[in-house]
């Protein structure tokens, strides 16, 4: 199986991709919307087909991509049937399936710290993805959104705590660095849920937390009642629009050489190899003109604004850590050529003969 753990910085989220190796079938688990083309570039890389993206809850410190990855990869968006969202492909319940390829997520509803709280167990207790309701050597709070932190201990001790003791725990948040633990652990050494804690416990621990709201909650909550979608109906995230510009995984934007060959007049191509390379063996693009990569952040402000900048080095790779100067200097419209000058030559594209160096 392909298996990735993906964090958003911004909220502590974990947002888990998960595929068949052979079919190529994939899921996600809380995608973060911000982090959509993050998430889909890294689909598109692997070759994956996302059938359904899953969320755990409604979320109320992020708002949920499923809106979006629905639009841009066709999955179906998936929750909890009781969790008062709306505009969902399936609701789901306890003890119904998920299949992708030879595996398949079984749902266990575990509410408490929300009212429509679900975990996912991977193919019979290998992984569970737990949430909000299990975390690492905690608990999501249970003082909003129909939290009982009574019907909490038993969601986690009924149906968690029951899986094997090997299977392990993948949570939607940590704020320590953590990634995954397991029942064994987490039924022993949990310091709310774990050890000899009674129900009683953990009632009088949680009433007592007294922590602020999350500070995304009064964007967070309706957009997510709306499974992400935006109150407009328009995707405020949204592509450049002067190219068909793709997001690498490595987030860096990046064009094809074909289109670049159709409207070399409409952009500024930046070449930022050496001179020697400019007059090498490749050769260059016409009409490109010269920055060397070093030379670069110093004289990013003498670059013309009125055009997009296309960076072009040999193999792509300099090129994006060109994009990446650009954009910090306040260049907005900038892309990466995807491949440079080798992928450019494999395509069977010109090169410039004899043409003097025009440098910036």
């Amino acid at each position: 199986m392909i298996f990735r753990q993906l964090v958003d910085g911004r909220s502590s989220t974990y947002t888990y991709l998960l595929a068949d190796e052979d079919t190529l079938e994939a899921v996600i688990i809380d995608p973060v919307y911000e982090q959509a083309p993050r998430d889909c570039a890294l689909v598109r890389e692997l070759g994956l087909e996302v059938s359904a993206t899953l969320d755990t809850h409604v979320h109320a410190d992020h708002v949920t991509a499923a809106w979006l990855l629905r639009r841009d990869l066709g999955s179906q968006v998936m929750l909890a049937a009781s969790g008062g969202a709306k505009g969902f492909d399936r609701g789901l319940a306890q003890g119904d399936t998920i299949e992708f390829g030879r595996h398949s997520l079984e749902v266990r509803e575990t509410p408490g710290h929300t009212g429509g709280c679900l975990s996912f167990v991977l193919d019979g207790g290998v992984m569970a993805f737990t949430g909000d309701a299990l975390l690492i050597r905690g608990a999501g709070r249970t003082d909003f959104q129909q939290g009982d932190p009574a019907q909490l201990f038993n969601s986690v001790h009924t149906q968690l705590f029951s899986l094997p003791d090997t299977c392990l725990i993948y949570p939607a948040h940590d704020y320590a660095g953590r990634t995954v633990s397991s029942v064994a652990e987490e039924r022993a050494y949990n310091p709310r849920l774990g050890g000899q804690r009674s129900a009683g416990d953990f009632v009088g621990y949680m009433n007592n937390l007294g922590l602020p709201h999350p500070k995304q909650l009064a964007v967070a909550l309706p957009a997510n009642l709306r499974c992400g979608a935006p109150a407009s109906g328009e995707a405020p995230l949204q592509a450049p629009d002067w190219g068909p510009l793709r997001y690498s995984y490595a987030g860096i934007w990046e064009l094809d050489g074909s289109w670049l060959e159709e409207h070399r007049e409409q952009v500024l191509v930046l070449d930022v190899r050496e001179p020697e390379e400019f007059d090498g063996a490749l050769g260059h693009i016409p009409g490109a003109r010269l920055l060397p990569i070093g030379e670069l952040a110093a004289r990013a402000d003498t670059l013309p604004k009125d055009r997009p900048i296309v960076a072009v080095c040999r193999s792509g790779g300099r090129s994006a850590q060109a994009t990446v100067i650009l954009r910090k200097a306040g260049c907005e419209r900038v892309a990466n050529l995807a491949g440079g000058m080798i992928h450019w030559l494999d395509l069977g594209l010109g090169v410039a003969e004899g043409e003097p160096r025009c440098e910036v």
